[in-house]
């Protein structure tokens, strides 16, 4: 899951992007308005977790910008401001919850995945592509009902391909998919490729096709063999 966090305090934003990171989400962080809709028109996010008070606008301003450009992201309003006409006027215009500074850790981390089981029916929980299996509640993965034992990484990866099937990605791409803002300050980001060398690997080991497609200095596509 990909969690963007709107949000000027630099410490604060720090504590919630190592908090989530532990929890195996991808995180990317904007500390203004302007970064917030350029991440939002470039990238897709799963959960974003919006602060009305930025130094260069209004978080309810950018919660319209989201709701009309990335309708597909859920929001949770992340905010000092507690009267219940400014909470009210947040759910109304579109966002899935509301928080209260200071708030905990796990708190935050519960109402995550709230938001997100609403977003996804039980019915759409169990990924399937031919023999792989993947329940994205539990993130167990099965090959002809056998468990595989997949990294967390490895895990996200095939997520990744399996909903992107077909498509070529690229190496960036898929670097910027399971470890965010990171790969930006990066110029190489070949050390892809041994994930992708493990998980496919893995895959045939536990009876599965190889369906992993090396388009020569392009990219990588999930092929439907």
């Amino acid at each position: 899951m990909k969690i963007l966090i709107i949000e000027d305090h630099k410490d604060l934003a720090s504590n919630i992007t190592d908090y989530l990171k532990k929890e195996d989400y991808v995180c990317e962080v904007a500390a203004d308005a302007k970064e917030a809709l350029e991440k939002i028109e470039l990238f897709e996010y799963d959960c974003i977790l919006l602060d009305l008070m930025l130094p260069d606008g209004n978080g309810l301003d950018i919660l319209k910008h989201i709701k009309n450009d990335a309708p597909g992201s859920s929001v949770i309003i992340v905010s000092a401001k507690n009267s219940l006409d400014t909470k009210l006027t947040g759910l109304d215009d579109g966002a899935d919850d509301y928080i209260t500074k200071p708030f905990s850790l796990p708190e935050l981390h519960s109402r995550i995945k709230a938001v997100l089981r609403r977003k996804t029916p039980e019915t759409n929980r169990i990924l399937s592509f031919n023999e792989i299996r993947i329940d994205l509640e539990s993130k167990e993965c099965k090959i002809n009902d056998r468990p595989l034992n997949l990294t967390k990484k490895e895990l996200n990866l095939l997520i990744y391909f399996i909903n992107n099937q077909n498509r070529m990605l690229s190496k960036q791409a898929i670097a910027s998919h399971l470890w965010g803002d990171y790969t930006y300050s990066i110029d190489n980001v070949d050390f892809v490729y041994q994930h992708l060398k493990n998980l496919r690997k893995k895959v045939i080991d536990a009876g599965g096709k190889d369906y992993l497609q090396t388009v020569y200095g392009l990219g990588y596509k999930w092929i439907d063999k």
